[in-house]
């Protein structure tokens, strides 16, 4: 008899979300997420910490980065290079002035299919004269979560349309 597991399945496709340097720090009020729990199931965010998120922007090695009108039309058409380029399924992209969220489908981790968004994202800015060669425009790592049913799937569309500003969805 076979038993079956998530890892031994293909998820359907994952939410694929990085914000921009510096525009969400820990200790913020909308809560953060522990590096050190990070992976940890059913680790909650970090309660709002003023004096933690002062200590962190103090920390920023450059401004935070906002991404304007063109900013984000560049990001986008890098994203959709890439997913073209890669043969990734894009079933939706929102490029917002402090984040990214997608809805991707791709035979590879999320993880690789993150960071392609991120450096061709950031070559293009580059190349258009956008972004200062030295300025790093991405906050470390992002969210991945993998979507298992069409229901998820369906959920992350939604959440990625119209859902900004709210708390994600529970997957």
């Amino acid at each position: 008899m076979t038993t079956f597991s998530f890892s031994d399945a293909e998820a359907l496709a994952f939410l694929i979300t990085f914000r921009c340097y510096g525009t969400w720090l820990h200790g913020d009020e909308r809560g953060s997420v522990d590096r050190k729990n990070f992976h940890t199931f059913g680790a909650s965010d970090m309660p709002a910490n003023r004096k933690l998120a002062a200590e962190e922007k103090h920390e920023l090695r450059q401004a935070a980065i906002k991404l304007n009108r063109v900013q984000r039309v560049v990001v986008e058409d890098a994203i959709r290079e890439v997913c073209e380029h890669r043969e990734y399924g894009l079933v939706v992209l929102n490029v917002r002035t402090n984040h990214v969220h997608s809805v991707v489908k791709a035979s590879c981790k999320p993880e690789h299919v993150m960071d392609t968004f991120k450096a061709y994202a950031t070559r293009r800015l580059r190349e258009a004269g956008l972004l200062d060669p030295k300025t790093k425009p991405w906050a470390r790592h992002g969210s991945t979560p993998y979507l298992w049913t069409e229901e998820a799937v369906e959920r992350a569309i939604d959440y990625v349309i119209n859902g900004q500003g709210d708390e994600p969805f529970e997957l």
